[in-house]
């Protein structure tokens, strides 16, 4: 209905109903011998003025239903009539009737008594109503209640308007959100073929030494770090395709996602975790092992309390797991050089007739300042004193918070860890014990 020129959205099928409605109304109770309902439509070029396009007209008119548009513009149209545009017009000034009225009233020698109202709302400019009858003048009631209908009019394509803007906007997000995911597709097809080859030659080289040799243990750990990577990929895209089978194309009607649902939505690994029997010997040492070799570059020292036969808890490995390397990665990175770590293991409480077991993960140098602590496991929070300081993300806590809620567990910050000496940081991680 609108040319290619303009940049007002089209009006929707709803509102065009609306104005039918509406014009109908005038023939049928206010007894006019024509009504139509124009719309403004602005020109993409500069200085162009603005146009108006005919949208309904009652009874309809072969003129209307080829849809010619009007040679004036609206502001040759305003400026042409003699009255202002709320009052009643006696002629055809306001609005030429060759191309308004129907052919057979222009052709009777009685001039009609037309009326045009402009839809206005918000100081907006939207349209304009116009109206005609051949020998009736118009009742000050009856233009008091053809005011509402234009005041109606206006409102109603006020809204259309908007809304049509915003279904636009939230089409343009919805199709970059489809190529943000493409792009991440295409980001894990490329670095799994790598990675899958990086396990292969671990595990080749692992042939090559002896069990005994001291480098063996750092192959063992680059062949399980790749295959914990791989995990990860494999339930980030599992988590992707689900999320994508799922979600509709955005519309107004969508109900708003709470930000704690949305933050969930995006951790990883994405799906609920299966819990099962765990002994946490078997994977904290092999992290262990692992954090401290990336400790001997900035010459800290870690020390490991993990006693044997520790009871059986309940818990996911691959969330441990993650947990874990999240809060051992974080004491290295915020242990300054010659610095100090502790893990231990085996701690008992039992909290809400709930027995747990838990790993604490203490590193010596700053505290964490009380107000950073209130916020410290959100997504994307990082303290104060350290964001300009060393590099992160601020999701590392959020995931193993996250991770803990979902094997029923807790995590506990202490901050001084020595308030003697008001220094360091302790983690303490819980898992219900089984049975």
């Amino acid at each position: 209905m609108f040319s290619s020129t303009t940049t007002i959205p089209e009006p929707s099928q709803d509102f065009v109903t609306l104005c039918q409605s509406q014009v109908t109304l005038l023939y049928h109770v206010f007894h006019a011998d024509w009504s139509a309902v124009y719309l403004t439509a602005e020109s993409e070029r500069e200085n162009q003025p603005t146009h108006l396009l005919p949208i309904v007209a009652y009874p309809p008119t072969e003129t209307v239903e080829a849809q010619i548009s009007l040679s004036e513009s609206w502001q040759d149209l305003t400026s042409a009539s003699s009255l202002p545009m709320n009052r009643v017009s006696q002629g055809s000034k306001a609005l030429p009737p060759s191309q308004l009225i129907p052919r057979e009233l222009t052709q009777r020698t009685v001039e009609p008594y037309q009326l045009v109202l402009p839809l206005i709302h918000q100081d907006i400019v939207l349209g304009i109503l116009v109206s005609r009858r051949q020998h009736h003048p118009w009742q000050r009631e009856e233009l008091t209640q053809i005011e509402k209908i234009a005041r109606t009019l206006a409102i109603a394509r006020l809204l259309d308007q908007r809304q049509a803007w915003s279904q636009e906007q939230l089409s343009q997000a919805y199709k970059q959100q489809q190529q943000e995911r493409d792009r991440l597709d295409d980001l894990f097809h490329q670095i799994r073929n790598p990675l899958t080859a990086l396990k292969i030659f671990g595990k080749l080289l692992l042939k090559q030494f002896a069990s005994d040799d001291k480098s063996r243990g750092m192959v063992e750990t680059i062949v399980r770090e790749s295959e914990h990577l791989q995990e990860l990929l494999q339930e980030f895209e599992d988590n992707q395709s689900a999320i994508a089978a799922n979600t509709d194309i955005i519309t107004l009607d969508s109900d708003p996602v709470d930000d704690s649902e949305r933050s969930s939505a995006l951790l990883l690994p994405g799906n609920p975790l299966t819990l099962t029997k765990l002994q946490v010997q078997d994977i904290l040492q092999p992290l262990a092992i692992t954090a401290q070799s990336l400790a001997q570059e900035k010459r800290i020292d870690i020390f490991l309390d993990i006693p044997e036969n520790l009871s059986t808890v309940v818990g996911n490995a691959a969330g441990l797991r993650e947990v874990l390397s999240n809060l051992i990665d974080n004491a290295i990175k915020y242990t300054p050089k010659q610095g100090k770590i502790r893990i231990q293991a085996g701690l008992l409480k039992t909290q809400a007739q709930q027995r747990y077991q838990g790993i604490a993960i203490e590193n010596t140098g700053d505290s964490i300042p009380l107000e950073d602590q209130e916020q410290i496991f959100g997504r994307h929070y990082r303290g104060t004193q350290v964001k300009d300081r060393i590099p992160g993300s601020g999701l590392g806590l959020a995931i193993a918070k996250e991770r803990l809620t979902q094997m029923g567990g807790i995590i506990e910050l202490f901050s001084p860890s020595d308030p003697k000496n008001n220094c360091g940081t302790k983690f303490v991680v819980w898992l219900p014990l089984a049975g």
